[in-house]
Order: C-alpha cells, then structure tokens, then sequence
C-alpha cells in the first residue's frame, strides 16, 4: 500500500468532534489506550451523556462523572489505577464482570457501543492495520460500532493472530509517532522470590502456562529457565516471558490448542517487550473470549494458572476484586482459568499471595473476608494456594482441614490469632 493514506489524516480534535451526546463508546485500553484520542475527548465541553466502556487505560487522567470533563462518565470493565478514586467516590462507575464474557456483551449490544476509539499499527502493502498490544474487546468493538475512529501509531507493533483491523473500516484517523508505556519491573524482594520458588516447583515440563504482570509472575518466570517444552495460553504477559522464550524453555510443543504457539490477549510492558511482539510470527493475539474460554483451556494438558488475590478467607474464599467495599480492580480473567485449569487433565489451578500487607501489619489469610468483600474464586474452585510460607492444596478438604492448612502459610506472627478465630467462629479448634 503506498503512503497515500497518510493524507486522509487528521487532528485528534476534528477526530473527536464525530462523537455526539448520548452514544455510547469503546476505549481501547492498556499500552493500547489511544491517549491522544480519550485527551481531545475530554477536553470537549459541549457534550452530555456520553459514556466510556473500557477497560485498564495508560496515560489518561482519571475521570469523573460530572467533574471537570462534563458530560463524559466512565464504565470501567476493570479498574485500573487511574479510576480507583473516582468509582470509591461514586463519581464513575464500575461494571462486574468475566473478561472473557466482554466480547459476547458488545456483539449482543447489552453494551450498545456507537463509536470505537482505537490505536493501530500502520496499515501494511494490503491496507490491514493490526490492534497491536491489545485484542481483548476491542475486536468486537471494532467489528460491531457504527463509527471507528483510530489513532494510527507508528510504533504500535503489528501483532498476528486474530488481530487485523482493514483501514477500510476506519471511519478516521490520525496518525502519531510515540512509544508506548513502558512498565518496568522492580528487584523482587526476599518474600516475592520465596513465593516464586513455592509456584516454579509446582510447574512441571510441559506445562502450559498462564500468567499476569507484576514481580510475583516475574519471579516464577526466572525459576523456570530449567524446564523443558512449557507452552503459554495467557490472557496477557509481560517481560518476563520474553526472557524464558529466548531461553529455550518455552517451545508450546505439547499444548493441545494454538500448537507451537505463544497464545494471549494483550500484553503489557517495557519496549523489550513491544519490540518482541512486533510482527512475530510466534505470537498470536486473540480476543479474550477464545484466550479465556474455559472449555479451550481445559483442552490443554497440564494447564498451571497462577493468579493472586487481595485476601482469602479460611475457607477458602478469594477476593481478588476489592478491598472491602472499595473496587481495586475487577473480576478479569480469574476464574475463568481457575476452573480451566482445574478442568485440564494434569492441571493446577495456583492462588499467589504475600502472606501479609501493609509492610507486615496486615495478614492476607483472614478468619471471614472484610465486610462487601467480593468473591471472584469461591471456595470450592479454590485448589493450590500458595505464599512465602509454603504451597497447600484445598481441593477436598473440610473446613477444619482447610483452616489448618492456610494457617500453615499465614506469616507467623498471625496464626496464634488466626487459630483462636476460628475457634470461635466454627466452634472448634486446629492445630
């Protein structure tokens, strides 16, 4: 394709002004996030009733209901950092939901977008952009809006899989040329190295894995460069896979859906990362419904899925969602690999958590979960849970086994306490 295209752009404002009051719109989000786009949008002042559906976004302001970006709300299908504030505050609001049911609820219309605002790679000699770091929704949200509106990133990488998005389709665009965020991994500390080595222990040749970002999945990764054949089925990773591949640990030569093939959603961090997945044939981006479609995951042999938690109960409970009543993040993709996992013949499904919070004051395995807490794994899909004390299983267990068994990973300093809560609460004691 030649480099016509480049004079149909335009402003990010004369791309923002297509947007009217009332409708309905998609954000793409993550290193995705179409920064300029969401910018010019708020910076408008004549608009009413138009709300944002998205999910985690980079490199925008948080965004209030009826603050200073009138007219414009914002529908968090998982909360990133930046909207924490504003949905505690009542001032933005949070949707609750699986990752893997998101696309199904755009194509259905039960979420009715109007307008798409993406960020894409450059179109290629066939006129084919590609979402770049993010397919998650925003294939259907692609595929389904009324108007498609783009910021055409030069340095957004062109990702295979079921990623492509005709420049025909886009109703307008504008073209940049700026990095993406970068998220740059700090040292793990004494604690996350311990749990790292809890989970890497549990994780056999041959494994298929599934991971998120953070120091915790970081650590488990640099314990596996021993390993042979691991595969990875991911709804998203970040640097540290890109580590284990050029190792040689990672080949998917055993996974039974995608063989031979990096498998996720979105990905997010440092450029390493970025440059990795730029026209990398080995790495397939797939909407989060294939990637988190359980009976897929299940599919897979010896499906090892690491996801953490905020706290879990000494039944078993996980809250992975929120602290108490205050929303942190969102339900995502965690049960949907919990229960593939379970489903997978050799599978395990792994709860990773610190055993404590607040610099040691707080314990993360707590008597009853803090009052509207919210259960993203119930107790019984709940198998191996681990912290820097050691890795017990649940599945099967009572609840006098199971109290045993996570007081046997709390921190030290709260079992006595732990102990003398359950006692009260189920009327009889553990050791």
């Amino acid at each position: 394709m030649s480099s016509d295209w480049l004079k149909r752009a335009i402003s990010a404002e004369e791309l923002v002004a297509k947007i009217r009051s009332g409708q309905h719109v998609f954000v793409h989000g993550g290193a995705a996030t179409p920064v300029p786009l969401v910018q010019a949008l708020l910076r408008r002042t004549d608009l009413h009733d138009v709300n944002l559906y998205h999910l985690h976004l980079e490199g925008v302001p948080p965004i209030r209901n009826g603050g200073p970006h009138r007219g414009v709300n914002s529908m968090s299908l998982f909360t990133g950092p930046n909207q924490r504030e504003p949905v505690a505050e009542g001032k933005a609001d949070f949707i609750p939901v699986f990752l893997s049911d998101i696309p199904v609820l755009i194509r259905d219309r039960v979420l009715p977008i109007d307008v798409a605002l993406l960020q894409l790679s450059p179109p290629d000699a066939h006129g084919i952009c590609t979402l770049g770091t993010s397919v998650d929704a925003a294939l259907a949200a692609s595929r389904t809006a009324k108007v498609v509106l783009a910021e055409i990133n030069h340095q957004a990488p062109r990702t295979h899989g079921n990623s492509w998005v005709p420049l025909s389709l886009v109703d307008a665009f504008t073209v940049t040329d700026r990095p993406l965020p970068s998220h740059e991994l700090g040292d793990e500390t004494p604690v996350e190295a311990a749990i790292g080595e809890q989970v890497a222990q549990l994780v056999d040749d041959g494994s298929c894995l599934q991971l998120g970002i953070g120091v915790i999945p970081n650590a488990v990764l640099k314990r596996l460069h021993g390993k042979q054949d691991l595969g990875i089925h991911t709804e998203m990773f970040s640097d540290g896979v890109v580590d284990l591949y050029r190792a040689g640990a990672i080949t998917n030569a055993r996974k039974q859906v995608h063989a031979g093939r990096i498998v996720t959603s979105f990905v997010v961090g440092s450029k390493k990362l970025y440059d990795f997945v730029d026209d990398h044939g080995i790495v397939e981006f797939h909407p989060c419904d294939r990637t988190n479609d359980v009976r897929i995951i299940a599919a897979i042999d010896n499906m090892v899925a690491v996801n953490s938690a905020l706290e879990i109960d000494l039944s078993g409970q996980v809250c992975a969602d929120s602290i108490g009543t205050r929303i942190y993040s969102g339900i995502g993709g965690q049960m949907d690999f919990i229960q593939g996992a379970d489903l997978s013949r050799g599978g395990k499904p792994i709860i990773a958590l610190p055993s404590t919070a607040a610099s040691g004051r707080l314990s993360r395995i707590v008597p009853t979960l803090k009052t509207g807490a919210g259960v993203v794994t119930t107790r019984g899909h709940v198998n191996w849970v681990v912290t820097e004390h050691g890795a017990v299983n649940l599945l099967g267990r009572s609840l006098r086994q199971r109290a045993e068994l996570l007081i046997s990973i709390a921190h030290p300093d709260f079992r006595g306490e732990l102990r003398r809560t359950f006692a009260e609460l189920r009327h009889f004691s553990v050791g």
